[in-house]
């Protein structure tokens, strides 16, 4: 007794055989074990036992909500400087003139604001356009002349920091006005002005990078130039637009401490750079594997300030600060490197 098989089962059976096998169904809660993972957040452990050791060794300084407080609110430059940062960091470039920049700006919108008595808007819009020229400066050193981007910004910022001492004449320059003051130490909500555009800067970019094609590109180009431009990504435009956007924000930053401090001081500016690259190579190991991220860098920014302000508060040395930024970005370039070579590897092996 023959059986016939019509043409519908026969297609609903090729369509069965040729239909691939589902994938292994992952062990429940591994991802949420990942997420938590010491290697993918560690600054949060790092803050957890930092919190739990000084709040035992000095309680009655640590505890008090104005230490915290005047922490978030003198950290929140940094944290902006340091996300800034993270652009040209992602597109696979050193920015070492950005240090510069900041200090650039903190002394020339001060200049303006004293020399002609321009409006305070002029003054900040004149500042942070000069922040885009110095950024653009730097990316058509490493793109046009070819220099190494480590050695353009860094002779870029021993320009800047000539720039600063030739307007300054070496000296603070006083008297700025009271409403220009208040720019960044008025308080909404609770924050001071300086937090709020921190945090609004930060989700700016934060959204560019990880939710527009122009973040894919900038990731892209970081991860392999030539196989990004080969791919049709305009390689030399996007470095120099991360670098222009990085001076945007460094001089933003620099109108900030401007306006904190009442003064404009020409010596303020390097003082943040290593700082803020410590806070990019470490939060490049945060929830990224490697690399820099937004909300990794803002979190390092904090931790390694808990980490100083604590040892302040012990009675540490004044050194202690640079001792432990080092330190941190040694460890952290260490630990950046490490994740992005163990990402090939564990791509290689899930493969």
């Amino acid at each position: 007794m023959s059986t016939e098989i019509s043409p519908q089962t026969a297609d609903a059976s090729d369509e069965v055989a040729a239909r691939p096998a589902p994938p292994p169904r992952k062990r429940a809660g591994a991802g949420l074990l990942r997420t938590l993972s010491f290697r993918n957040i560690s600054a949060v452990y790092v803050f957890v036992v930092l919190f739990v050791v000084y709040s035992f060794w000095v309680p009655e300084t640590f505890l008090v909500w104005g230490t915290w407080t005047s922490l978030f609110d003198a950290s929140a430059t940094t944290a902006l400087i340091a996300v800034g940062l993270v652009l040209p960091f992602a597109a696979g470039v050193f920015d070492l003139a950005i240090g510069a920049e900041v200090g650039l700006a903190a002394i020339l919108v001060a200049w303006l604001l004293t020399s002609g008595e321009m409006p305070i808007s002029q003054a900040i819009l004149l500042t942070l356009v000069a922040g885009a020229v110095a950024g653009a400066a730097s990316g058509l050193l490493i793109v046009r002349a070819r220099i190494d981007s480590f050695i353009a910004t860094l002779g870029l910022s021993s320009v800047l920091l000539a720039a600063i001492a030739w307007v300054s004449n070496g000296q603070q320059i006083l008297n700025l006005p009271l409403e220009f003051q208040s720019l960044a130490t008025d308080r909404h909500f609770g924050v001071t002005n300086a937090v709020l555009i921190t945090l609004v800067v930060s989700l700016a970019i934060w959204y560019v990078l990880e939710r527009t094609p122009l973040g894919r590109r900038v990731y892209a180009t970081g991860s392999g130039p030539e196989a990004a431009r080969l791919s049709g990504v305009h390689t030399t435009r996007v470095i120099v637009v991360c670098l222009i956007a990085s001076g945007v924000v460094a001089a933003g930053a620099g109108i900030l401490i401007s306006s904190r401090l009442g003064v404009g001081a020409p010596t303020v500016g390097p003082s943040y750079l290593l700082p803020a690259i410590a806070a990019v190579f470490l939060g490049s190991t945060q929830f990224k594997g490697g690399r820099p991220n937004v909300w990794g860098t803002v979190i390092a920014v904090y931790v390694l300030a808990v980490g100083v302000k604590g040892l302040q508060l012990g009675g540490a040395p004044v050194w202690i600060p640079d001792l432990f930024n080092g330190a941190a970005l040694l460890i952290a370039v260490g630990a950046a490197r490490y994740q992005g070579r163990s990402r090939p590897r564990a791509a290689a092996r899930k493969g």
